[in-house]
């Protein structure tokens, strides 16, 4: 019985196999295996150009309905053939591209190519990708723009509170000399300005001034609460503001309702200017010196008389005084500037997007990006087209070739040697006296194997 093999024979056969097909696979050329990988990713190429242009159109569509107005259905359709029309474009530009420019190989065309390229992407950001960035952070720019003018509302709010409270720092000198001058009119009761008691000329003068600034002392510290009440209210309407910033609801319902809540504070800040006392004190300042009269001794004795007469000059003198004192603090007051709130702009969020571009860097990059990214792409197949170039690309051999290219070669190799029998073939010629050969008869057709020709069997018999 004949042994068995021994398993180890066939080791050497696989063993030997790896090391072969990775020589074989390391002499294939650089420029073979990149043209090839050119041929591989051709479908994935357009696939991704198709991906990356679908969704430009899909955040065109996004960012450009809220440009549009009109109907609803109006909207949707405009908005979606131009989101359409911008993905088409956007897909066919960068398949010319990439069909074209990697075989532009003279420095003219290539640079004509580059320009096209930069052209083209000019082109797709103004008409996308600027719209990209609105869908991306419209919503984000416009509660930016919302923080910021409640910023500005807070700065003018305070401002015009500050203003309107300003007068209330003239109080306490106007009630120190209201009370300045009924002392000096009790103290006249007893005789102590002119040496005479009792409530002649000097006292009524003194009471009158007396009575005088603390009225305006009283109106000052009733338009300190008002000032108090109006704050509040403006505090109330920025605090509905702030809360729309920092609300989670359609940012288009937000801006109305902070609109609203902007020109009812607009209200209030012009009510806080128009509340401010400083007015009144310096026409109650103007008044004290420019209508004091000094009234006449009542007293009949001489030198009582005049002992009257020169408290009362004192008496205007103190008065002049106080008035410039207290003309000149509401003239710092009035002189400071008035407060003019700014009204409040609706935006649309591509506009916000625009005007707030530089803290949205990443948005606008991400929307940029998707509109740009198969120019990479393009770049990238110019530089393998370059190097296949260079190396040239090699005849194929029979472990690279494929089935239809091993057929045609083959028949190719058969026409060709066709070809050279038929041009090589010597032409013998034939002699004055000899005549032409005739061709040879055609060779009988081969018979059956067990069927004898008929001379052949009568000479056998």
């Amino acid at each position: 019985m004949p042994e068995a093999a021994p398993p180890a024979a066939s080791s050497p056969s696989l063993s030997s196999s790896s090391p072969a097909s990775s020589a074989q696979s390391s002499l294939v050329p650089a420029s073979l295996l990149l043209s090839r990988g050119v041929v591989r990713l051709e479908v994935m190429l357009k696939l991704t150009t198709a991906i990356l242009a679908l969704a430009a159109g899909v955040y065109t569509y996004l960012g450009v309905r809220d440009l549009l107005n009109g109907s609803a259905t109006m909207v949707f359709f405009a908005a979606l053939i131009y989101s359409v029309a911008v993905s088409v474009g956007i897909y066919a530009f960068w398949v010319f591209l990439m069909q074209f420019m990697p075989h532009v190989v003279d420095r003219t065309g290539r640079w004509m190519m580059f320009g096209c390229m930069l052209l083209g992407s000019l082109m797709i950001v103004a008409m996308s990708s600027w719209l990209n960035a609105s869908a991306l952070a419209g919503a984000a720019a416009i509660r930016q723009h919302l923080a910021i003018t409640v910023q500005d509302y807070t700065r003018d709010l305070d401002a015009a509170n500050t203003n309107a409270i300003a007068a209330q720092g003239l109080l306490p000198d106007i009630q120190i000399a209201a009370s300045r001058f009924a002392k000096l009119a009790e103290a006249e009761r007893t005789g102590s300005l002119t040496g005479t008691s009792g409530s002649g000329t000097v006292v009524q003068l003194l009471t009158q001034m007396s009575s005088q600034l603390d009225s305006l002392g009283k109106e000052v510290e009733a338009s300190g609460k008002r000032v108090s009440t109006l704050f509040e209210e403006g505090g109330k309407h920025l605090a509905k503001m702030r809360e729309m910033v920092s609300d989670r609801g359609p940012i288009g319902e937000r801006s109305d309702g902070f609109a609203t809540e902007s020109l009812a504070l607009m209200g209030v800040i012009a009510n806080l200017q128009q509340t401010s006392v400083a007015p009144a004190v310096k026409r109650a300042a103007t008044s004290l010196s420019s209508s004091f009269i000094a009234p006449a001794a009542s007293s009949r004795s001489v030198d009582l008389a005049d002992r009257q007469t020169t408290v009362v000059g004192k008496v205007e003198g103190a008065v002049a005084a106080q008035a410039t004192s207290l003309a000149a603090a509401a003239d710092a007051i009035l002189d400071r500037p008035k407060i003019e709130p700014a009204r409040f702009q609706a935006m649309s969020p591509a506009e916000a997007v625009l005007r707030y571009a530089g803290d949205f860097i990443p948005s606008w990059a991400g929307a940029i990006s998707i509109d740009l990214m198969p120019a990479v792409l393009v770049l990238i197949l110019c530089v393998v087209h370059a190097a296949i170039r260079r190396e040239g690309l090699p005849a194929s051999h029979a472990s690279t070739m494929t089935a239809a290219e091993l057929m045609a070669a083959l028949k190719m190799a058969r026409e060709v040697e066709q070809a050279n029998r038929t041009v090589s073939a010597p032409v013998m010629p034939l002699a004055p006296d000899q005549p032409a050969q005739q061709p040879a008869a055609e060779p009988a057709t081969a018979t059956d194997e067990n069927v004898t020709a008929l001379a052949s069997a009568r000479h056998v018999k």
